[in-house]
């Protein structure tokens, strides 16, 4: 018998219910921040260089905001409605920089159930302090049938220095 931390289960659609929540919990790291950039291409200095970012309004090294918005992503996929989720849109609105060592918090929330399996879902996303990081509103297909696996494993990836 797996562990259920092992385990990833879908909700259907037809188990939703508007009102309904659920949330996905991530801590940024260095290597994390530094992966994004490679895998998104984006290595706009204010997220690799400490100087430059030093130099900018956020007097600091801030995450992608996307990063923050991949949160959500895990979130559909994994956690609610879960696997066999197809991420259809995304609006988001970013308040306030996620900075190393945030952990940020995914909340989402049913908000309608439409026709052919779509649900929207209000999509709130807040650091350790509780403050609003992103906002925003996702739409996906839910699944109709019931999945219960083995969550995939990952290779462990380094970064060399």
């Amino acid at each position: 018998m797996s562990d259920t931390l092992d385990t990833l289960e879908n909700i259907t659609y037809d188990e939703l219910n508007e009102g309904d929540s659920a949330t996905f919990t991530r801590t940024l790291t260095e290597d994390e921040l530094v992966l994004f950039a490679a895998v998104s291409g984006d290595v706009n200095p204010v997220h690799l260089d400490s100087e430059f970012a030093a130099e900018s309004m956020f007097k600091e090294r801030i995450a992608h905001g996307m990063w923050s918005g991949s949160l959500i992503s895990a979130a559909l996929a994994t956690v609610m409605p879960g696997p066999g989720t197809i991420y259809l849109e995304q609006s988001l609105a970013f308040k306030r920089p996620v900075k190393l060592d945030d952990t940020l918090t995914v909340a989402l929330t049913v908000l309608k159930k439409e026709p052919k399996n779509r649900v929207a879902f209000q999509c709130s996303v807040r650091n350790q302090n509780g403050d609003q990081v992103v906002i925003g509103e996702a739409k996906v297909i839910a699944p109709t049938e019931k999945i219960s696996l083995q969550k995939p494993r990952l290779p462990k990836i380094t970064i060399e220095s």
